[in-house]
């Protein structure tokens, strides 16, 4: 069993998203399972130039040398992909979207009807193609976000964007893992440390769940999905600590 992670936070290492993302990494290896962690703020992936030679001057190879192919041969045997992001104006980073546009390369150029949906996706590639390093665009996905707001309804196009990428990629969603509230990740405050200790502990169970059956349990979605604190309170408090940091602006903002 192989994880694969690519975080999208601008923060890397040091942002909230890589609290969640490290809990459940923990949990997975605990598992035994193989696991990369890759930060997109520390990689250098340029735009998509959308020039198409990755189709058909170059098949499978792209134009652009940066460290994208070092990220897809990394990726290279992913049983789950785990994308990971924080809440960026109620979508995923601008990191991890030229990350998702720059897979185009592994894409099949032709158009067909899915059956079922009746919607147009590309095709399957040949299956000497989809064993030629095809696995990570095929992996399982597992969505993690993290937001500052204070309810879960602000991830509502994320979670719709990562089943539509399902689609895309001929794979399914296997979890999807929200936090609001997600500034008291790191608190070091004494009454809500242990929630968010129990949060963690929630998050490497998640990943023992990854590693031994590929899927959340309803049970473990169910808990993660508990807030830490009642949304009129946490606004009360982050509203307090924003008058503190700008009480001292000479034209402060209005509430």
């Amino acid at each position: 069993m192989k994880i694969v992670t690519i975080n999208g936070s601008p923060k890397g290492r040091e942002g909230n998203t890589n609290i969640m993302v490290a809990a459940v990494l923990k949990g997975a290896q605990a598992a035994g399972a193989e696991t990369v962690n890759m930060f997109l703020a520390e990689k250098e992936i340029k735009h998509c130039k959308g020039c198409f030679s990755c189709w058909f001057v170059t098949p499978g190879q792209c134009v652009i040398q940066d460290e994208m192919a070092e990220i897809l041969a990394q990726g290279e045997g992913a049983d789950v992909l785990m994308l990971a992001t924080p809440l960026k104006y109620a979508n995923i980073s601008s990191l991890l979207k030229v990350f998702i546009e720059r897979m185009l390369v592994l894409c099949n150029p032709y158009f067909k009807q899915d059956p079922e949906s009746g919607m147009i996706r590309h095709p399957k590639k040949t299956a000497a193609a989809e064993a030629a390093g095809m696995s990570f665009y095929r992996a399982k996905l597992l969505m993690i976000a993290s937001g500052g707001l204070s309810t879960r309804d602000h991830f509502q196009v994320v979670s719709r964007w990562i089943k539509k990428l399902a689609f895309y990629n001929h794979t399914e969603v296997i979890g999807e893992i929200y936090v609001p509230q997600g500034l008291l990740l790191n608190t070091q405050e004494p009454e809500l440390r242990p929630i968010i200790d129990n949060y963690l502990q929630l998050l490497e169970k998640a990943g023992r769940e990854m590693a031994t059956t590929q899927r959340l349990s309803a049970e473990t979605e169910a808990l993660l999905a508990r807030d830490f604190m009642p949304a009129d309170m946490y606004v009360a408090q982050v509203n307090g600590f924003f008058d503190r940091m700008l009480s001292k602006l000479e034209h402060p903002y209005v509430k």
